[in-house]
């Protein structure tokens, strides 16, 4: 996935802020991907919360690691306008990309599972 590749690529001249809003959308982007395997319409929102709560509803069983994506959520705008919050920490961007890569990996494995 695309935005994960690029949260990844830590360089000196590259905002761990930026890289925080690439591993959000790649957690977005990779739940979303569930509601379309999934036939389900999803709403045109960032929110990791809502959106993995609509998959839960739908009777998808969420982990708890899954659902602490949503501390994700903040990356899609507060990242994106300075001043609205410190700057990431080397421990928050490290944290975000973790986060991503299991949501991702989940979001992956359900989908194989409905192919199989």
């Amino acid at each position: 996935m695309s935005s994960l590749a690029i949260a990844r690529c830590r360089k000196p001249d590259i905002y761990r802020e930026d890289l925080c809003f690439q591993a959000q959308q790649a957690a977005e982007k990779a739940i979303k991907a569930v509601f379309i395997a999934r036939d389900l319409p999803f709403p045109y929102t960032h929110d990791l919360s809502d959106l993995l709560l609509r998959l839960e509803k739908s009777g998808l069983l969420i982990p708890d690691k899954i659902k602490s994506a949503s501390r994700l959520t903040p990356f899609a705008v507060h990242t994106r306008y300075p001043g609205l919050e410190f700057p990431v920490s080397e421990e928050e961007y490290a944290e975000a990309v973790e986060r991503a890569e299991s949501v991702v990996q989940w979001a992956e494995n359900v989908i194989q599972d409905m192919e199989s």
